[in-house]
Parts: C-alpha cells; structure tokens; sequence
C-alpha cells in the first residue's frame, strides 16, 4: 500500500494529471525564455524562477530553520525577464529540482506525523505544505506549457 508521502510525492513530481515540467524545460529555447509574449506579465524565465523562489520558500518554512518570511509580491518574482546567463538559467532549473528533492525527502522522512503542526507558524503542517506545492507548481506549470508553445510560433 502506498503511503500517503508516497502519494503527495508522487503528485509533486508531475506527470499525472499533466506533463512533467522536465518534458516542457527540454523543449523551450533558451533564446524566447526572456520573451514578455503579448500583454502577459511575466516571460517563461520569471514563471519557473518564481516557482522556483515560493517552492524554496515553502521549504524553508517546513524545515523552521532559520526561516525569514519573504516580502510579497517583491521577493517572490525576480526583476529581469530574463536570466544574467545561461549559467543563471541553468541554476534556476537545477536549484528548483534539488530543493523539490528536500522537500520530497522531508515528506519521506515524517510520512508517520504529517498531520502533526509546526511548532512555529499559525497552526500548518507538512501536508498543507506539500498540497501548497502541489497546487502552486501545477498552476505554473500549465503557464509554462501554454507559454512554452506559443513561444515555439514566434
């Protein structure tokens, strides 16, 4: 039997209801990721940094250590629309996919106490946590799929 970590995982990782984001991020250029398409707010680049920023910071509050509450909407969005470099695009990527392992591994690690609060906040648990990851990665992730498509017109 599945547990229920197993499962919230499971869901973090994509795939079920729609693409994975690893199948989107192979596809997209690198030169359109900082392409403001249209009347949209935000490029390809500032959606998966800003997913990247709120999962980071989700973590951070589930680990309780050390945790500083961002300004909103400020710190949860960078600046530019596009990164410095490839080198800063390929750390975006890379760091949104090693802190959503910690935070997979942080479910594993309490998957007997996941209902359990936090002994700093206002009452959240780890499994409000992961339902927050799970729908704020899912909700930006269908951005980028669309985002990600109609960049391959232009």
């Amino acid at each position: 039997m599945i547990s229920y970590a197993e499962l919230l995982i499971k869901h973090i990782l994509g795939g079920n209801a729609y693409i994975e984001l690893e199948e989107i991020l192979k596809k997209i250029d690198y030169h359109k990721i900082g392409i403001k398409y249209g009347g949209l707010p935000y490029s390809f680049w500032q959606i998966l940094e800003h997913m990247r920023i709120a999962q980071k910071d989700i973590l951070d509050f589930s680990e309780g250590t050390d945790y500083k509450t961002l300004k909103w909407p400020d710190e949860y969005w960078p600046d530019t629309t596009t990164p410095l470099s490839v080198e800063d695009w390929e750390n975006t990527k890379n760091d949104f996919f090693k802190d959503r392992k910690r935070f997979n591994t942080l479910l594993s690690s309490h998957n007997e106490n996941l209902l359990t609060p936090f002994n700093h906040g206002e009452g959240q648990n780890l499994f409000r946590e992961a339902l927050l990851v799970i729908e704020h990665n899912a909700y930006h992730t269908g951005q980028l799929m669309l985002l990600s498509r109609i960049l391959d017109e232009v």
